[in-house]
């Protein structure tokens, strides 16, 4: 998917592309993880969509939830839900920093060809 050390630097342009088509991943997971816990929020607990989205927001968002669950399930949800988001973090962030690691350390490779 990316270019090689061997390969030249890619153009600006391209690589802005690059970095935005990966923040386009990064929102989709992040979507698809505000999906899940809202599904599962009102599923579990007696609340309407809007607080569900509310209380899923705020716990990806990393304050905490809104309305604290009634139930023991959904305590249990919450609790694994908030796990899993700190995991989906550091992924997200993975993906939208990996273009802009990649090029710096090509870069550095391509220094070192042209000291030898």
């Amino acid at each position: 998917m990316y270019e090689s050390k061997n390969q030249p630097l890619l153009p600006r342009m391209r690589f802005l592309r690059r970095t935005a088509v990966h923040v386009l991943y990064a929102l989709a997971i992040m979507a698809a993880t505000v999906v899940i816990g809202v599904a599962a929020h009102v599923s579990l607990e007696p609340v309407h969509w809007h607080e569900a989205l509310l209380n899923t927001a705020l716990i990806v968002g990393g304050i905490g939830p809104y309305i604290v669950p009634e139930t023991a399930a959904g305590k249990l949800f919450f609790a694994l839900y908030s796990m899993f988001v700190g995991l989906v973090f550091v992924g997200t962030m993975g993906i939208i920093l990996a273009p802009l690691v990649h090029r710096i350390v090509h870069r550095f490779h391509l220094d070192e060809e042209d000291g030898d």
